[in-house]
């Protein structure tokens, strides 16, 4: 790349203020090339990040970061923030094992004032900071930014309403780049929009509010014809009367990309009171263009052409098994097109969950209900009561945040609802904002709840049709990771005994016992102990996490002594939890008992083999964790024998 101007003399937001607004436009064209040229040599969330880019450097332009607090929601549009605020030359690290991360994170920098993975939580901690503020009595400007989508969720509904209830100074900046509110971006609408936002109209506003309390009952009602007369030109302008009537100041849509504008209006509403809302109209991928054109793919990319904007991950040299995802997507349409009632539902992630291919043959039986989990399954609830039978296909942390829905809407009135949890385990590169370590805990406590885990895509069709046909009592979830499957042959759908596993090897020494995936890495540590510690291990694959298999697994810890548990979930709480519980109810006291999965803490991000790898979730981890603990087992025997003696 070229020299820049500015870009490389901006350390942090500080420095930006320093230059004069006629330079705003080139370091924005500098930001933007910057990030170009890194994401797409380096990969990383993309479209989201070109098109703030204005928005960005106008934001930390007229605010005092990071005195002023600006928290960004999601954290897909935050890359243009960390080049702005000392992490320019860090970049290139993104979403890398030691990297930074590709969300916003409190740890990684003072101006990430709210860390965020999931949407629709930038007003409500907004809200929060501005409460601290004034209870401190501290004097700060506290703006939220928020995208379209993210309003889909109602946290943010629920943040906003409570903001136009206690009317504290709040700006809440709404980043509108699909049309999904109005398309009303033209030159009259920007007129009125700065007209309504200069000094003299808002001195103009509080003159005449003041001369007409001064004028008894007939000021009251001039007062409120000229607010009718206002909210009328705001009607007719503009799509923000919903937002008024939240108790929000509504100004906008305005066009995201002029900084010379977004810079002045800033400045007029930066010190007005209460609740502010500013309208942004933005272009998803903007200023490069396979991103504009393809908004959606170029969401988040890998190593990417920058000319072409097409994929350079190395052609792998033979087929590779197709995702889980698809694998979901087509049993869900085999099943949907023999029984008419199966419908599916997602929030906001038909593509990446398999939806979409069930969506293009039956679009009247595919919900995509937008970022709105809890919604999600209380609608399928609903669904439930009159018979039919809902798939809910939703990644596993973003499920977390309807868990009150499945116990309260689901569970307690045993209705039939299957949850296809996407994204299980460890995802990678999003880190933990996104790794699905908890569904088997949360899911296994709700009551009279199925929790299922399938060790390949055979499984998780045969888990799907039993989940659908057969186990009808109550909720029922069923979790698998992303990315692609294990490669064995398909077959005819079949169903699956409830709560039975499989004995997979036999074994003296060692009870493996393993759900999802993971049983073929304890397989292959199995043969791993076997050649270089002369250890004999069994392998079990679980399938259920609930019900048990109790006789399967109390067979196999009484044969052999010792029973590792293997999960790619956090410990505390989930499958090696139920069978210490299971085995504490059938008074096996002499079995040794190791819980392997994840500790309790919050896995970083890199690519699931690396991660895999530190977490000892691989098979030479499994086996050496294995190998370790029966030493030092055999060791205390041994002491103890020897004290005996």
């Amino acid at each position: 790349m070229a020299p820049n101007i500015y870009l490389d003399r901006i350390n942090s937001p500080e420095d930006l203020r320093k230059l004069p607004p006629s330079a705003l436009r080139t370091v924005a064209s500098e930001v933007r090339d910057y990030l170009i040229d890194v994401v797409t040599r380096v990969g990383g969330h993309f479209g989201a990040g070109l098109g703030v880019v204005e928005l960005t450097v106008a934001l930390h332009y007229v605010f005092d970061t990071p005195r002023d607090r600006i928290i960004f929601d999601t954290g897909h549009q935050g890359y243009p923030h960390k080049i702005l605020t000392g992490r320019r030359d860090q970049l290139p690290t993104i979403r890398q094992l030691g990297g930074l991360s590709g969300f916003l994170k409190r740890t990684e920098s003072p101006y990430d004032v709210f860390g965020a993975g999931h949407a629709s939580t930038s007003i409500s901690a907004a809200l929060g900071i501005a409460i601290a503020r004034d209870l401190k009595g501290e004097d700060f400007k506290v703006v939220a930014v928020i995208g379209d989508g993210a309003m889909t969720g109602g946290l943010a509904y629920e943040a906003m309403n409570n903001c136009g209830v206690q009317k504290r100074n709040i700006i809440v900046v709404l980043n509108d780049n699909n049309m999904s509110i109005a398309p009303n971006v033209w030159a009259i609408s920007n007129y009125f929009t700065e007209l309504f936002t200069t000094p003299t109209a808002i001195k103009l506003r509080q003159q005449f509010k003041h001369l007409a309390s001064q004028a008894g009952p007939i000021g009251d009602r001039i007062r409120f014809l000229a607010g009718r007369l206002e909210d009328g030109f705001k009607a007719v302008l503009t799509p923000g009367m919903l937002f008024e009537s939240l108790g929000f100041k509504y100004f906008g849509p305005i066009n995201g990309h002029n900084i010379a504008q977004l810079v002045r209006i800033l400045r007029h509403i930066k010190d007005l009171s209460g609740p502010i809302l500013l309208h942004v109209r933005t272009q998803k991928g903007k200023g490069y263009k396979p991103a504009e054109e393809d908004k959606q793919f170029l969401h988040a990319i890998g190593k990417v052409d920058k000319i072409t904007g097409k994929s350079l991950a190395p052609q792998p040299a033979k087929p590779q098994p197709p995702t889980y995802q698809k694998v979901f997507g087509e049993a869900l349409l085999e099943i949907m097109r023999e029984h008419p009632r199966v419908v599916g539902i997602t929030a906001a992630m038909p593509d990446g969950t398999g939806l979409d291919i069930v969506q293009k043959e039956f679009p009247d039986r595919v919900f995509d209900v937008g970022i709105a989990e809890g919604h999600a399954v209380t609608s399928a609830a609903g669904m439930a009561t009159e018979g039919i039978i809902p798939v809910c296909a939703i990644y596993s942390t973003f499920l977390q945040r309807a868990f009150d829905m499945i116990v309260h809407d689901v569970a307690l009135q045993h209705l039939h609802v299957v949850f296809a949890l996407d994204r299980a385990g460890i995802v990678g590169a999003d880190g933990p904002t996104h790794h699905g370590v908890l569904d088997l805990a949360y899911m296994r406590i709700v009551q009279g709840a199925v929790v299922m885990a399938p060790k390949d895509e055979q499984e998780l069709r045969d888990m799907l049709y039993s989940a659908i046909y057969a186990y009808r009592n109550g909720p029922v979830s069923l979790r698998y990771p992303r990315g692609n499957a294990i490669g064995v042959p398909l077959r005819p759908m079949q169903l699956l005994p409830l709560g039975k596993g499989e004995l997979l090897r036999d074994g003296t020494d060692i009870a493996l016992i393993a759900v999802g995936p993971l049983v073929y890495r304890a397989l292959d540590a199995a043969d791993i102990l076997l050649q270089r510690y002369g250890i004999s291990a069994a392998v079990v694959n679980a399938r259920f996490v609930k019900p048990l298999d109790k006789s399967l697994l109390c067979s196999v810890a009484r044969q052999t002594g010792a029973v590792m548990t293997i999960e790619d979930g956090q410990i505390q709480g989930g499958f090696g939890s139920a069978v210490a519980e299971l085995f504490a109810q059938e008074h096996l006291a002499d079995v040794r008992l190791k819980l392997h999965g994840i500790e309790d803490t919050f896995v970083e991000h890199g690519t699931p083999e690396q991660l895999h790898a530190l977490l000892k979730l691989d098979a030479e981890g499994i086996a050496s964790v294995a190998a370790e603990w029966l030493t030092s087992i055999r060791a205390h025997t041994l002491i103890n024998n020897i004290h005996s003696a």
